[in-house]
């Protein structure tokens, strides 16, 4: 916990209360929570290349299975992603060209009669059984059985046992969503087995290369969603083409935010500060988060690289009034324990860290790797909080522009004034709920291009103006002067 003495010609890097005796104040404003996360995961089972929505745990399993057997890891980053309350959740199942369907054949006979393959591709399916017997209600009926190990899954029953009532008994079922049937031998009677297991199914984990990383961002660009996250630690390469996918997205104004991490080895090195602190140099841009710290949450250690899901989800859930700093997070550890000089190096080096404060994990310090700032740009744009709220109120105006104006409104005083009117209203509710300065910000025709002499006269068309808003931010260094009489 950081904290101490102070001075005013040698402020300190990290947050904290700074008195000679130590205060604390807080303040609640009005909620109104936005932003949607993107993970992409291997699995073991679920749809591959296409985006699905997560709302609970439960929805996980159903959707990709909670086992971490061959490389997956889709339960563990949703689930983690989960834990920082976003306010949607997507993920996007990444596989190789090796992932298969499991698949089995009933027979009549020596014939093969009926197939059956698993709803999608991954070992999963290998777990399936099948088991043809009489129907309890009617033994001149057959059903068919469908196990996961010993769970039973599903009983799919036909009156006259051929391979085509069996089809139409399981690709009609909406609450079969295990394993689809073709006939091979539309009239023939299938013979009763007992546990007949299915075969073939492959995760599609083992081979995974970059470019099927990078194909899905041609998926992501055509998704809407606010942050986004990897299940692993990208090498350089990757990570680069990522962050160069993100600064064109926020270029052309979509404000999207990526969160990325180390591996569990970098993160527990002796020079774990200097590694982290090199995948911040080698990113610095606002628009992205390096996490620097592992947790640890019951049995489970999870890298930063896992870690940056839940990051992903803290900074989508909370409210443009919040910050990440000091945030307490459900974590029991963090896999390494970084000593004050440590966190004064990551933080000034752009590196967002966890740490455990004798009673529980926060979050340290809401940064993004943006160490050197670019033109134009201030220490403001170093805040996740601040970028947060650039990119909400440009992607508000810019909505509210095009759905009643562009097209629609005269470019006449009456109209810009119009425009103008609509922009301070929006600018004022931030400032009810303490996102801006109540008494910090405008909205004018921009003076470059309006007046008496501006330098280019704009087009019938065009309308050129200028805002002003003070970002308000949360206290994050405390500086107090006790005085003893």
């Amino acid at each position: 916990m950081a904290g101490g003495t102070w001075s005013a010609t040698e402020k300190p890097v990290l947050p904290g209360l700074y008195m000679n005796f130590q205060a604390a104040a807080a303040s609640a404003v009005q909620p109104g929570s936005r932003g949607t996360v993107a993970v992409l995961v291997k699995g073991n089972w679920g749809p591959e290349r296409q985006f699905v929505e997560i709302g609970s745990e439960a929805a996980i399993s159903r959707t990709f299975s909670n086992e971490a057997a061959n490389g997956a890891t889709a339960y563990d980053s949703l689930y983690l992603a989960l834990l920082g309350g976003p306010k949607k959740l997507l993920a996007y199942r990444v596989a190789d060209d090796k992932a298969a369907a499991a698949s089995l054949s009933l027979k009549t006979g020596e014939t093969d009669v009926l197939r059956l393959t698993a709803s999608y591709t991954g070992s999963r399916g290998n777990s399936f059984r099948a088991a043809v017997q009489p129907n309890v209600a009617n033994e001149n009926a057959l059903e068919l059985r469908l196990y996961e190990g010993a769970k039973l899954l599903r009983t799919f029953v036909s009156e006259t046992g051929s391979a085509a009532t069996f089809v139409e008994a399981i690709n009609s079922d909406a609450e079969n969503i295990w394993v689809k049937a073709e006939a091979l031998a539309p009239e023939s009677i299938l013979s009763q087995v007992s546990g007949v297991a299915f075969t073939g199914g492959a995760s599609g984990n083992g081979e995974l290369t970059n470019a099927d990383y990078i194909a899905a961002q041609s998926a992501l660009e055509g998704t809407d969603f606010d942050v986004l996250s990897l299940d692993f630690a990208a090498d350089s390469a990757l990570l680069q083409s990522f962050a160069a996918f993100v600064k064109r997205l926020r270029g052309e104004g979509r404000g999207v935010t990526l969160v990325v991490g180390g591996t569990e080895a970098d993160d527990k090195a002796v020079n774990a500060p200097e590694l982290a602190s090199a995948r911040s140099t080698a990113l610095n841009h606002e628009g992205i988060i390096n996490v620097g710290t592992g947790v640890k949450l019951g049995s489970a250690s999870y890298s930063s690289a896992q870690t940056s899901a839940y990051v992903a989800g803290l900074i989508a859930g909370q409210r443009l009034n919040e910050s990440t700093t000091y945030h307490a997070a459900p974590f029991e550890d963090v896999t390494r324990r970084w000593t004050r000089s440590e966190q004064e190096t990551a933080v000034k080096n752009g590196v967002f860290l966890l740490f455990h404060d004798g009673r529980q994990v926060k979050t340290l310090r809401g940064i993004n790797t943006l160490v050197t700032p670019a033109a134009g740009q201030n220490n403001a744009w170093k805040k996740i909080r601040s970028v947060r709220v650039m990119d909400a109120i440009s992607s508000d105006l810019q909505r509210t522009a095009e759905d009643s104006y562009i097209g629609k409104v005269n470019n006449t005083e009456e109209g810009r004034l119009a425009l103008i009117g609509a922009m301070k209203e929006y600018l004022a509710l931030l400032a009810q709920s303490g996102v801006i300065e109540a008494n910090g910000f405008d909205v004018l025709l921009d003076p470059a291009y309006y007046g008496d002499a501006p330098i280019i006269k704009p087009e019938a068309d065009q309308v050129f103006l200028q805002w002003n808003v003070k970002l308000a931010d949360v206290m994050e260094q405390l500086f107090g002067t006790f005085n003893v009489q």
